[in-house]
């Protein structure tokens, strides 16, 4: 065997490990991602079943282990008892039920605990064994602090609900939720940009104009999670059930509120008019996406997750409806939530597509070269 050969065969033997490292940092940050995605359903879970408001405190170590007695429970309960909603809701209730909307609210506190752990222990491994790109370890530190900061955002929302009102804030709810959306976006960007990309040179690039829309359906859908923040922190979902109209009505008659300018944020009607009419835009985004990709020579990549997004968007739009005409279930609403989140991954992932699909590395030539050689 010459020494090029053998040169080139410890190339490929230290590619392929590089590449299987690559695979695993992959696969956990889409793990990682699962684990949100989760947490968003679960906190839907919790702001459905009013159960926000039963821890009372902050503890982020002591407040993993939930009450062990009989008087730490009771002690729990009697703080729950001092904040209004306990009054206005609530009042009356038994220990056991009071443990029921417990257990929500701390399931998804230890969610959150439980997704900083398995995040910060596999990325410091990874780090320290070099299996992360260069440059993606600030990348990721930025990602840990995010979720930092969303635990305090969950408090920040929380306290809100704790003196003068019988929920939280849904200006804080909307941050909250939006936050955790794009600490998922951002976990799954990463693990997209981790995973070896298999090069295929017959690929098209996209075109500028449907790089464009590709973002843009990725903002669109981040605003349409916000509104539908406001949908749920209003309970807006609880009137108008009815489609197409809204009671008969295209717009509402009870739309505008004083003073005018709270009524993108605190009208009721408004919130869930807002709602549908986004989702319809981000429909006829993702159609004009799909129309986009199939006539003009693109990376299969670039049609087909396009496609997916369109089959996305159009299921979320049908159990959305469905949510509503059948009064907010539970499940449906829960179902409907996680849509949410899919549709999203989805737009990520399409976006991704429409920035690396096609592309050809620089050492591509030479690697054939040598391979032919």
């Amino acid at each position: 065997m010459s020494t090029m050969q053998l040169s080139d065969n410890r190339g490929t033997t230290a590619q392929n490990g590089k590449d299987a490292g690559r695979r695993s940092v992959s696969l956990w940050l889409w793990f990682v991602a699962a684990l949100v995605l989760a947490m968003v359903v679960v906190g839907g879970a919790t702001r459905l079943t009013e159960s926000g408001l039963s821890i009372t405190e902050w503890q982020p170590i002591l407040g993993a282990i939930p009450p062990l007695n009989e008087a730490d429970w009771m002690a729990a309960f009697d703080k729950y008892k001092q904040i209004p909603q306990y009054t206005a809701i609530h009042d009356g209730m038994s220990l056991d039920q009071f443990k029921f909307i417990y257990y929500w609210e701390w399931s998804h506190r230890l969610l959150g605990r439980a997704i900083g752990f398995v995040f910060a222990i596999p990325f410091l491994y990874f780090w320290w064994t070099g299996k992360l790109k260069r440059g993606t370890g600030k990348k990721f530190l930025g990602i840990l602090a995010l979720g930092g900061l969303q635990g305090f955002i969950g408090w920040y929302m929380v306290s809100s609900g704790l003196s003068e009102r019988i929920e939280v804030s849904q200006y804080r709810l909307a941050l909250h939720l939006v936050t955790a959306f794009m600490i998922l976006g951002l976990l799954v960007w990463a693990a997209l940009e981790e995973w070896p990309r298999e090069e295929r040179i017959t690929g098209e690039v996209a075109t500028p104009l449907i790089k464009r829309m590709a973002a843009i359906i990725v903002a669109t859908v981040l605003i349409q999670v916000m509104l539908g923040a406001f949908v749920a922190g209003l309970r807006a979902g609880y009137i108008y059930n009815t489609w197409p109209s809204m009671d008969g009505q295209f717009i509402p008659t009870d739309y505008w509120i004083k003073p005018a300018y709270l009524t993108f944020f605190e009208g009721h009607a408004a919130s869930q008019f807002n709602h549908r009419m986004v989702a319809y835009l981000v429909a006829a985004l993702a159609f004009f996406q799909i129309w986009l990709t199939t006539r003009t020579p693109v990376d299969d990549r670039i049609r087909l997750t396009s496609q997916w997004l369109g089959a996305a968007v159009v299921f979320q739009i049908a159990l959305g409806i469905t949510t509503l005409l059948l009064h907010m279930r539970l499940d449906l609403a829960l179902s409907h939530q996680a849509g949410g989140a899919i549709v999203f991954i989805l737009a990520i992932v399409h976006l991704h597509a429409t920035r690396r699909a096609g592309i050809v590395p620089r050492d591509y030539f030479a690697a054939r070269g040598r391979a032919s050689a």
